[in-house]
């Protein structure tokens, strides 16, 4: 049966999902004509089958197998509206700022002071001799859209994209390597986990190590009635704090609510004083995060924190670095009634010492030793807890030396989860450069530049080196320890030279959503044709109103930086489609920019930056979808509508999902000379391109780029193993292609310490 859930789950994957078993198809069947007229439509966008979906296609109905390309079609956004402000918008209308300024004047003063010219439907005069109305779809002095189209071009790409089977098995799969994972789940999976957890039942014997992770499962328990259950998942104050936080204001992270309030008021300033909201945001904000509860969600709070596995000291020591929020909490969920019941002495244990402050805190028992410059208790300390001791490892060896530290950290790195050695190892090369700018992302999701660490003047090159290549050889023979205790039989592995190309996601996780592939941000794609097409399209599912999204490029040339933006809309290699500012009824509307690369290269151009803002008040548009088109072959743009969109010719595109924090997004930059294309991820505060740092995005480049690749460990695990690397899959014992990274989760399970 059709599930279209389920459908749009394996399209992530690159697969289409039948309820069929593979021992039932029929490999020696030949295609109905249904079958072969649905392949066609495929083929339009951009999909072919592997011989296997071939063949199970078979068994499908004709009825069914329209819903499913219905459902591609709405994934692919092939019925929203595509139309940009400028028809042809690849030959440039020659608007210029002069332009803008005389149709203001004659809006102020009026066809009463002599100005003559063509009202438009929104009221807006547009005086003759200036703009070439013939050319837009729309207002372009206001950038008001007055055309929609349910058109696109269809099957200009140039090469395939083939989806695999998907059977119920492979879906329960994946579900249970979500649950599973060693690591942080991304946007893209977070959301594929919730869409499963309403079709699948939790299993019984599941193993779920990630906190975050287990918040949305404890999320479904209490829907469903089923608190108790949900306890299991809950092992400290911390993991209840973090379920209350999220239920509140979903997120999976502990934000604390004035960093809440202070990102809600920077995101709904505005550049121009009377669109200014940020005041009412963070009011609206403050309002929005008062603590309300009733009597059954107070009783099961109290449940929870009462089978706390924990003593009360360290319950109470666990509470410590969010007190002011636990205050609150105890007082809302009204914790001290219901800790003078019956049945709950460790509640009211917990609340004693915790309101009597009858402990001492780790963190401070550290920072006490640190500032007395007492190494040896410093470093005892930071043994109870190898996970701290790992995020202060680097800090710790300049301030005592890299070798009494890391004979320390040596005796503990086994403890670790895997993901933080890697971190440990991809980051040790640029916090050790006193030159290298590095990044922090917060959980607001902003990234932000830090300075070198001050001690690092106190040491020469010779001993900042000697610092990273111990770092990196502590990672690695931790790891290869890891690979040669894990039992295999395997003789032989295959690993596609396709994952040499794509990093481990370990420190960068991608908050948006990929409804049509599951690529690890910094994987490269290849540009094959002479142009990239970038596009954006938002609105969709939303009435007609003034919301103003921007797509924009930053291009590094040898003697500068020009950027195409609504502001300039042609420059050196780049055209942009007009800058439209409000959108139609349910339908959205699109903005695009297409880069010359033959300009590019004959200019000399290094790279050239991805952007997409939110210049309207608040942050990027819900559902708002943007990416990038390339093929081999010619992309025409439409002389009547300017539509240029064509899903066969899409690369890679994400969609901005639900609790997105960022104003504005680099998602992906353009290497000119290596003609490939980056895929990541680097969220901003600003209305425009120009509120990106440059040397932010370099710093990101870098990051990227010297983190260690899925190809790289696998290699690591074949030596540890003793594996033999063969040039085929079928003849490998572990083969690890592509399509088994499409699933990031199960790339991480090669970070498990079993």
């Amino acid at each position: 049966m059709y599930n279209k859930t389920l459908t749009k789950v394996a399209l992530r994957y690159r697969a289409l999902f039948l309820d069929v078993n593979r021992r039932d198809i029929d490999m020696q069947s030949e295609a109905t004509v249904p079958v072969l007229a649905f392949v066609a439509r495929l083929m339009k966008n951009g999909f072919c089958v592997s011989e296997e979906l071939l063949h199970a296609l078979n068994a499908v109905s004709a009825d069914e197998l329209l819903d499913i390309t219905e459902c591609i079609d709405d994934v692919m956004g092939v019925n929203l509206n595509w139309a940009p402000l400028v028809k042809g918008w690849d030959v440039p209308t020659g608007e210029s700022l002069a332009d803008h300024l005389i149709t203001l004047i004659a809006n102020i003063f009026g066809e009463e002071a002599g100005f003559k010219g063509t009202r438009l439907p929104c009221g807006h005069l547009i005086p003759e001799g200036t703009f070439p109305l013939e050319r837009y779809n729309g207002c372009p002095f206001c950038g008001k859209p007055f055309v929609t189209t349910d058109f696109v071009y269809k099957g200009q790409g140039s090469k395939l994209r083939e989806l695999r089977l998907f059977t119920l098995e492979d879906l329960k799969h994946v579900y249970d390597s979500l649950l599973t994972s060693p690591t942080p789940l991304d946007g893209t999976q977070k959301d594929t986990l919730e869409l499963l957890l309403r079709e699948f039942d939790l299993p019984d014997d599941v193993d779920i190590t990630m906190k975050e992770t287990a918040m949305l499962v404890v999320k479904l328990l209490v829907e469903q009635d089923r608190a108790e259950e949900a306890s299991k998942l809950l092992k400290t104050p911390v993991d209840v704090l973090r379920y209350l936080w999220y239920e509140k204001t979903g997120y999976v992270q502990i934000i604390e609510p004035k960093t809440l309030i202070a990102h809600a008021r920077w995101a709904y300033a505005h550049i121009w004083e009377p669109l200014d909201l940020g005041a009412d945001a963070a009011a609206c904000m403050k309002q929005k995060l008062m603590l309300k509860y009733d009597r059954k969600a107070c009783l099961r709070v109290a449940k929870w924190l009462n089978a706390i596995p924990m003593t009360a000291r360290q319950a109470a020591e666990s509470m410590h670095s969010k007190r002011g929020m636990w205050v609150r909490m105890i007082r809302a969920l009204r914790l001290g009634e219901y800790s003078r019941k019956e049945g709950f002495g460790h509640l009211a244990e917990i609340l004693d010492v915790f309101y009597r402050q009858d402990y001492t805190t780790w963190q401070g028992r550290v920072d006490k030793a640190r500032t007395a410059n007492d190494a040896d208790t410093t470093l005892a300390l930071l043994k109870e807890r190898p996970g701290l001791f790992a995020r202060c490892l680097f800090a710790s060896m300049l301030r005592f030396g890299s070798e009494k530290v890391l004979a320390a950290f040596e005796e503990v790195a086994d403890q670790l989860p895997a993901r933080l050695l890697l971190s440990l190892g991809n980051a040790a090369e640029a916090y050790f450069d006193p030159k290298e700018q590095r990044l922090a992302r917060p959980i607001t999701g902003v990234t932000y530049k830090l300075e070198p660490n001050k001690l690092l003047a106190l040491y020469d090159d010779e001993a900042r080196q000697s610092m990273v290549a111990a770092v990196d050889g502590l990672y690695k023979s931790s790891m290869s320890r890891r690979f040669a205790a894990q039992p295999t039989e395997s003789k032989t592995i295959y690993v596609d030279p396709a994952l040499y190309d794509i990093p481990i996601s370990v420190g960068d996780r991608s908050a948006t959503v990929q409804d049509a592939s599951c690529a690890l941000m910094g994987t490269r794609f290849p540009v094959e044709g002479d142009a990239v097409r970038l596009f954006l399209q938002w609105g969709k599912g939303l009435p007609a109103q003034h919301l103003d999204m921007d797509l924009s490029a930053r291009i590094e040339l040898q003697e500068g930086i020009e950027e195409c933006a609504y502001y300039n809309l042609t420059c050196t290699g780049a055209k942009h489609s007009g800058d439209i500012r409000s959108i139609p009824d349910m339908v959205g509307t699109a903005e695009y920019i297409e880069l010359s690369m033959p300009e590019l290269e004959k200019a000399g151009a290094r790279y050239v930056a991805f952007s997409c803002n939110a210049y309207s008040t608040g942050v990027l548009a819900l559902n708002l979808v943007v990416g990038w088109m390339n093929s081999a072959h010619e992309m025409k743009v439409s002389e009547k509508t300017g539509v240029a969109y064509d899903p066969s010719c899409v690369q890679h595109m994400v969609r901005i999902s639900e609790g997105n924090l960022s104003k504005g997004l680099i998602f992906g930059v353009l290497d000119v000379a290596k003609r490939e294309i980056i895929w990541l991820e680097m969220p901003f505060l600003a209305q425009t391109l120009r509120g990106a740092d440059s040397g932010a995005i370099e710093a990101l480049l870098h990051k990227v780029e010297s983190k260690l690749t899925i190809g790289q460990l696998l290699d690591m695990k074949a030596e540890a193993q003793h594996l033999t690397a063969v040039e085929s899959a079928g003849d490998a014992d572990e083969a690890y292609t592509y399509e088994w990274a499409l699933n990031p989760a199960e790339v991480s399970k090669l970070l498990t310490t079993e």
